[in-house]
C-alpha cells in the first residue's frame, strides 16, 4: 500500500457509501480510463468478470469458438467455458512470448475454410509485455473479427506510444492482490463503445430493469466493484507510474547480473513498446547451465527465496485436453519450450536491494559454471 488508500476508503465511510457504488467507483473508472486513454469503463469484481462481460457483449454463445492465447493464466480461457463456447489455442511466438500472428493466420484460415470464424480473439499482454498487435490487428480486421486484449499483468506498458489494453474492441485489467496496482481483488472492463460499456454495467448489477419494483428481463451478475475496494484502487492509480519504474529497475537489476550467465536468458521487450516488466522472467538452459527449471526453484526454496515455473500452456491442461491447438511453427512450439525452460523471480516493489543481491547469488551458486571468471554479486547498484 502506498499510504494514500485510507484517505479514499475514510471518505467511503464518512458518507456511508459501503456498496457496490458510489463516488470511488464513478472516481476510479474515470481516474483509470483517463489514464489509459480510453472512453468508458466499468469496475468488477476481477479482471475474470471483465473478459466474460466482454464475451458476453460479442454474443458468445453454445457452439460458438473463442481463439485464445494458449501461455497465460486459466482465467483467460475460462470465460469462453461460462458461454458454453469452445477455446481453440494459439502459440505464443519468440520476440514477445505472446500470440503468434503466424499461429492466429493459420487458425482463421483454417476456421474460414469450416465456414465457422471464431466470435472473438483473446489476446494475452504476458508479464506485461505486449503482443504484436498491429498484426494481429490486422488479421483479426480481414477476417472481421473482434479482440478482446487481455492487460490484466499490463497496466502501465505501452505499445507504440498506445496504452496497453487499448487496442482491442475490449480491453480488460486485473486488480489482484499481485498485479502492479491492487483493490484487494477487482478488474475492470474499457471500450470506446459507450453502449457497450453501459450494457456491461447493466449486466453486472444482475441486469435489473428501471422500475419501482425489481423487474428482470435477462440474466445478469453479481459483478461490480465495492465503493470501498474503489478507494483502494484510486490510491494505488496515484504511485502507478512509479511502480513501473521500480519494476523495470529489479528486472535491470537481475538482467544485468545474470544474463552474462551462459544458458540463461531474459524474457525480450520488442521494439517501440515499454513493459512493465510485471514479473522478471528468464530462461534457463540445462544442457549449458546443468539445472532444470524445477531444480532451480527448489535451490532457491532452500535458501528461503521463492520463485515458479512460467505459466502451464492452457492446452496442456487437463481440463483443455480435447481443445484444438495452433502452434507458432508445425512440430514446434514456443510455449511449451518455454514452460520448460522458463522461471519467474522475485519482482515485489518492497524487495530491498540486498534481498535482491540474495536472490542473484543463490542462482550463481546453483548453477554448473564452468567459467572462473564468474563471481558472486556485490555491489548494490
Amino acid at each position: 500500500m502506498s499510504g494514500n488508500e485510507q484517505k479514499y476508503i475514510e471518505q467511503a465511510f464518512h458518507t456511508n457509501w459501503i456498496a457496490p457504488l458510489g463516488p470511488n467507483v464513478d472516481a476510479f473508472e474515470t481516474e483509470l480510463t483517463a489514464y489509459v486513454g480510453a472512453s468508458e469503463g466499468v469496475a468488477l469484481s476481477s479482471g475474470t468478470a471483465a473478459i466474460h462481460l466482454a464475451l458476453s457483449l460479442l454474443g458468445v454463445k453454445k457452439g460458438d469458438t473463442v481463439f485464445c492465447s494458449t501461455f497465460t493464466f486459466v482465467a483467460s480461457a475460462n470465460p469462453i467455458l461460462y458461454q458454453g463456447a469452445d477455446p481453440v489455442f494459439i502459440d505464443s511466438e519468440p520476440d514477445t512470448w505472446n500470440m503468434s500472428p503466424q499461429a492466429l493466420e493459420k487458425a482463421l484460415k483454417v476456421a474460414k475454410l469450416k465456414r465457422k470464424l471464431p466470435k472473438a480473439v483473446i489476446v494475452v499482454n504476458l508479464y506485461g509485455q505486449s503482443a504484436k498487435m498491429d498484426e494481429i490487428l490486422n488479421l483479426c480486421n480481414e477476417y472481421c473479427v473482434p479482440v478482446i486484449e487481455d492487460a490484466a499483468e499490463s497496466l502501465g506498458s505501452t505499445y507504440k506510444g498506445k496504452a496497453s489494453g487499448t487496442f482491442g474492441k475490449f480491453g480488460i485489467y486485473s486488480f489482484n492482490g499481485n498485479k502492479i496496482i491492487t483493490t484487494s481483488g477487482g478488474g475492470m472492463l474499457i471500450s470506446n463503445e459507450k453502449e457497450a460499456i453501459k450494457k456491461a454495467r447493466f449486466l453486472s448489477t444482475q441486469a435489473r430493469d428501471e422500475a419501482v419494483h425489481y423487474q428482470h428481463s435477462e440474466m445478469g451478475y453479481n459483478y461490480r466493484m465495492s465503493n470501498i475496494l474503489a478507494g483502494v484502487g484510486r490510491g494505488q492509480l496515484e504511485v502507478l507510474q512509479q511502480r513501473v519504474f521500480e519494476k523495470r529497475d529489479i528486472f535491470d537489476f537481475y538482467e544485468e547480473e545474470l544474463s552474462e550467465v551462459p544458458g540463461i536468458s531474459f524474457m525480450p521487450e520488442l521494439e517501440e513498446t515499454f513493459s512493465n516488466r510485471w514479473l522478471s522472467v528468464m530462461t534457463i538452459d540445462e544442457k549449458i547451465t546443468g539445472l532444470s527449471v524445477n531444480g532451480l526453484v527448489i535451490a532457491l526454496a532452500e535458501k528461503n527465496i521463492e520463485a515458479r515455473p512460467v505459466w502451464k500452456p492452457l492446452h496442456l491442461q487437463p481440463l483443455f485436453k480435447d481443445v484444438a491447438y495452433f502452434p507458432h511453427e508445425k512440430g514446434h512450439s514456443v510455449s511449451e519450450k518455454l514452460f520448460k525452460t522458463g522461471i519467474c523471480l522475485p519482482s515485489g516493489t518492497n524487495m530491498t536491494k540486498k534481498e535482491q543481491l540474495h536472490v542473484i547469488n543463490t542462482i550463481k551458486s546453483a548453477l554448473i559454471i564452468n567459467d572462473p571468471s564468474f563471481s558472486p554479486a556485490s555491489e548494490i547498484r
